[in-house]
Formats: structure tokens, sequence, C-alpha cells
């Protein structure tokens, strides 16, 4: 108890924003991605840049996040929606062990590409200071915007804000 009111009390104070600082190597929106190279988890190795030409919508995540288990199955309705044709989406997991992982992605049945960040290369490039993160980039590789904690990703609003933001219609 004693421990809780002591951090609560820090955080009011302003002594310990750490917690949502700037990752290291952080790309922030209206920035271009740089390059990575994907370690496949239900996928083979891919690059960043492969995915140039379409917009894509990145999903950080992990097998022992309630809200990111919370959050899958709109993220699978969303990548079959109009046949996946408009933008890519993929899935970056920050697990320690692959074997969780697959057995998440097993578990919620979703067909979209999943990655491994086992060396959080791109859990800090893309600011996974928190989880789940989603990230939308523009079909040239520019962050458009990051939006942490579970969402309804089919939901009328969300898909609103994905067609705004790739200026497709939904």
């Amino acid at each position: 108890m004693r421990k809780t009111v002591f951090l609560m009390l820090l955080c009011l104070a302003g002594l310990a924003p750490l917690a949502f600082a700037k990752t290291p190597g952080e790309v922030a929106v209206g920035e271009t991605l740089r390059d990575a190279t994907m370690v496949g988890l239900t996928v083979p190795y891919r690059s960043l840049s492969d995915f140039r030409g379409k917009p894509l919508i990145i999903n950080v995540w992990a097998s022992w996040c309630g809200p990111c288990r919370q959050e899958m199955a709109s993220l699978e309705r969303l990548s079959r929606l109009k046949g996946g044709k408009p933008f890519t989406v993929i899935g970056i997991s920050t697990d320690d062990h692959p074997e969780a992982a697959l057995v998440f992605v097993q578990k919620t049945n979703t067909s979209f590409g999943h990655f491994i960040d086992q060396k959080l290369l791109l859990e800090n490039m893309l600011g996974a200071n928190r989880l789940p993160l989603t990230v939308l980039v523009d079909a040239q590789g520019r962050v458009l915007g990051k939006y942490y904690g579970a969402q309804e990703w089919d939901s009328p609003e969300a898909l609103k804000l994905i067609g705004k933001a790739f200026r497709i219609p939904m």
C-alpha cells in the first residue's frame, strides 16, 4: 500500500515521467520509418520496406497482454475488410519466447502476418512503451498515427479514422 501511494505521489509530482518517455530511436508521427528486417513468426522474414506502396497497419502486442488479446479479433476482421486490398495489417510480438507468441496467434486464429521482436528494435522504433500499440503508416512509410490501448478496429469510428488517415473510402 505504501509503495503504491509513493509511486502515485511521484507521478503526480512529475518525477516519474519515464513511463511515457520516448523510446530509444523512436520514429515520431510525421516521420518515415527506417528500414528493418523483421523476424517472421507466422510468415518468412521480411523487411519493413517490403510493405511500401500500400498503407500499413502495424499492431504491437504480447501474448501476456490482456488488452492485446481483447483487440486481436477486431484486427483480424479489419485485415479481411474489402478482401485486404486497401491496406496491409501485420502484428509484431514483443514476447521474449517465440513459442508463447505462436501459441497466442494459433489460439486467436489470426490470418495476417506476425513477426517477433526479441531484440526490441521495432518496439523502440515504433514507440511501444505501452501495449497494445497500433501504428498507421502511409504507402511511403510515413507514420500517420499511433494508438495505444485496446480498440475495436473494425468499429465505425475506427474505420472512419483509418479511411481519413489513408484517404480511402471505408
